[in-house]
């Protein structure tokens, strides 16, 4: 069998892809994290937010979504000055409004996962692509979805975006159809 080719020879990339990518998640806590990672990764590589990933978890407290709802300008500010993060302002200020938006959800529908997983009907939608350059970067319902968590307030949620944010809660799983990882050789 031969796995996704993606991570390449990166060990911690290999081990998101063997032990994250594409495996469903239903806790709001790992999903707002893989929000919040997806949407530092809006222009730069994977690999670049992984390397990071514990700095995210160190200055957003295991990304305690209370907390970072309450967080004020000068605390992010701070965040961005303290702990290895991409530093883009924007980007650090959505963790805070994202996690506002995930509370409302919560409100409404109970949890974060229940508001997701009823766009898939709580099934993940198994691919079966041939090689890595079959994925597609979007879809039509990460397009919806998208849409929608916009229309929710949420930032750094464009389609792609989600699309990705979609394989790291295992929303879909997109490894290929040869891959160990992938749902049907499991």
């Amino acid at each position: 069998m031969s796995a996704c080719l993606w991570p390449g020879k990166n060990q911690m990339m290999q081990l998101y892809h063997d032990k994250e990518w594409c495996v469903p998640s239903h806790d709001d806590s790992y999903i707002f994290e893989m929000l919040t990672l997806e949407g530092a990764q809006s222009g730069l590589s994977w690999n670049i937010v992984l390397s990071k990933r514990e700095n995210y978890k160190k200055a957003f407290h295991n990304f305690d979504i209370a907390y970072c709802s309450k967080l004020s300008d000068e605390k992010l500010e701070s965040i961005r000055e303290q702990y290895n993060v991409i530093k883009n302002l924007s980007k650090l200020k959505s963790v805070r409004s994202n996690a506002l938006a995930v509370i409302n959800i919560q409100l409404e529908f109970g949890n974060f996962s229940n508001f997701l997983w009823r766009y898939v009907d709580f099934i993940p939608v198994i691919s079966n692509w041939e090689s890595d350059g079959h994925i597609p970067a979007q879809t039509i319902l990460s397009e919806q979805i998208s849409k929608d968590l916009k229309k929710r307030n949420f930032k750094f949620v464009g389609p792609v975006t989600v699309y990705s944010f979609m394989q790291a809660i295992g929303m879909v799983d997109d490894h290929i159809r040869t891959c160990p990882h992938h749902s049907a050789n499991r």
